[in-house]
């Protein structure tokens, strides 16, 4: 399959979805909208909401009725990044080839546009049309519980405590998880629950959510010691310069590159069950090893 085109069709259908669905630029208060739309179509590659579209089609679902939650978890990835850009966290000044968001509308305007969008995120969730309630419940928890203090929050807030520490493997790795892993795994979770999973696909599609999420983690680390800025929009080495607790900094670069690649594996062979609606979610697993931003 063409990945490249997969992944341009889906990401337009969740761009228009977002401009559909959120308040629009213009609407009072401007300044505020502004900054959302700013950080949220500042480009980035959608494989969260892609990974929701991709699993719910793997089940033998429909997009219609995981768009909403594709673009919910584009909306708690792009608050997540707003907020982790501030001075109080990682302050960085570029994301994704330009200024971040509080650099150019203030401090302010920059926390409460990533607040507006978590609490969009779970509206838009909520009104997922043409699917059983009780599914969408499930979604929204399976959101809540990979966004929150035992997910990504979680993640992040061990990451600050551990910079410019010597910490184990085993704290690397709940950083890791829990930073990037859980939302990953969510969205293909998310989007198996809303296409009508049964019991057994559901518990495969997440053990290939598992693997590709930390994947996805790992290869970020590698990128940070041998990416491009001009490519990956952000600076590059910042990981180094903060005390970071990343892959290459605990078990070398080699020994990085290939545990992505063996969760790459992992994921695939969890698939295996799969027919031909799956190869979506096998190629975005090969992409995520050798991805360069």
């Amino acid at each position: 399959m063409d990945l490249k085109k997969y992944l341009a069709e889906k990401a337009a259908l969740v761009n228009n979805g977002l401009k559909s669905l959120l308040a629009k630029e213009d609407e009072y208060p401007q300044s505020l909208h502004k900054a959302m739309h700013y950080s949220l179509f500042a480009g980035g590659k959608r494989i969260r909401p892609v990974l929701v579209l991709a699993a719910s089609e793997a089940v033998g679902g429909s997009i219609e009725h995981a768009l909403n939650a594709a673009c919910a978890f584009e909306c708690i990835h792009t608050y997540s990044l707003i907020h982790d850009d501030l001075p109080a966290i990682d302050n960085d000044d570029l994301r994704r080839g330009r200024p971040t968001c509080h650099k150019v509308f203030g401090e302010a305007a920059a926390i409460l546009s990533g607040d507006a969008l978590l609490t969009a995120a779970f509206e838009i969730l909520a009104a997922t049309p043409g699917v059983d309630r009780g599914l969408i419940v499930k979604a929204i928890l399976e959101l809540s519980k990979a966004s929150g203090s035992t997910g990504m929050i979680g993640g992040q807030m061990v990451d600050i405590e551990s910079e410019g520490k010597d910490i184990s493997f085993p704290a690397l790795e709940y950083i890791h998880i829990h930073k990037t892993g859980e939302l990953i795994l969510a969205a293909v979770r998310c989007g198996a629950v809303l296409g009508g999973a049964d019991d057994g696909k559901l518990k495969l599609i997440s053990r290939y959510g598992k693997s590709i999420g930390l994947a996805f983690q790992i290869a970020d680390d590698i990128l940070d010691v041998e990416g491009s800025t001009e490519v990956t929009g952000k600076p590059v080495g910042g990981d180094q310069k903060k005390g970071k607790a990343t892959y290459p900094s605990l078990i070398g670069l080699e020994e990085s590159k290939k545990r992505a690649r063996e969760l790459v594996e992992l994921a695939i062979e969890s698939l295996k069950g799969f027919d031909a609606k799956a190869d979506p979610l096998r190629e975005i697993a090969r992409y995520i090893a050798v991805r360069d931003k």
